[in-house]
């Protein structure tokens, strides 16, 4: 990827999945890496695994409901790496997803949790990244997204509204701070076949959840990560304000 050696970058939930394959591949790509996690000894075992292998990673334990916390870990961030190139915000509150059931069951507690972390989290780390970035002259931000947030389910409104949010908050910042060399990018994965998934999951169910794809093959973590690298990168630089729906096809909703 173009440009990426040298740049720093903040991974916000960055220790497992599509955060972890994302700062493998911005390691590879040469660029100095942050990862934020509020599962730090995980995070800390990928740093050590990616510096033995050459990379700069440094962890920040944060916790994204937090406005304390995720001002003090940009603040660090900014202070280790004396700049901020690019943001990665990859965190969601999947703890309750199961009981986002539809807008009657759900009491106002599960709303509170799932855009307090999903929505308002993101909104507190632009907050203290984009002043930064601001004042160095630019900065790319990349944003975690889902389809729910545009094609409509009987089930899980609160996650699906968060993720809306996520869309238009990219499309804010881009319409708002573009002209002043500021991106800001969402990917929106597909289903995702992790490792975990992988071995716990019947293989008839993942037969079935590849049927409406238009790939032959479900996605991986790597698939995600590869996307976002190239909206962090000078590569990307004419992307801006956009929804990159990464799913194999699954679905074409705007």
């Amino acid at each position: 990827m173009k440009d990426l050696k040298g740049k720093c970058i903040l991974i916000c939930g960055g220790a497992t999945g599509i955060g972890a394959a994302t700062a493998r591949r911005l390691s590879e790509e040469g660029a100095t890496v942050g990862i934020g996690d509020l599962n730090e000894k995980v995070a800390r075992d990928l740093a050590s695994e990616l510096n033995a292998a050459g990379g700069d990673v440094t962890v920040w334990a944060y916790d994204q409901a937090d406005e304390a916390s995720v001002n003090a870990l940009v603040a660090a961030a900014i202070k280790h790496f004396g700049r901020l190139d690019g943001l990665f915000a990859n965190v969601a509150n999947l703890q309750v997803i199961l009981e986002d059931g539809d807008i009657l069951s759900n009491d106002i507690s599960l709303w509170d949790s799932t855009l307090r972390v999903n929505l308002l989290g993101t909104v507190m780390l632009i907050r203290a990244a984009l002043p930064q970035m601001l004042e160095q002259g630019g900065g790319s931000l990349v944003l975690t997204s889902s389809d729910a947030g545009a094609i409509g389910e009987p089930e899980r409104p609160a996650y699906a509204a968060s993720k809306a949010g996520i869309n238009s908050l990219c499309r804010h910042i881009a319409s708002r701070w573009g002209q002043q060399s500021i991106r800001c990018n969402v990917v929106s994965p597909g289903f995702v076949l992790t490792e975990q998934l992988d071995a716990n999951m019947p293989q008839e169910l993942k037969d079935r959840m590849l049927q409406g794809a238009r790939s032959p093959r479900h996605g991986r973590a790597e698939d995600i990560a590869g996307a976002v690298a190239f909206l962090l990168s000078g590569d990307g630089e004419w992307v801006n304000g956009q929804v990159w729906r990464v799913n194999g096809g699954v679905t074409y909703a705007l």
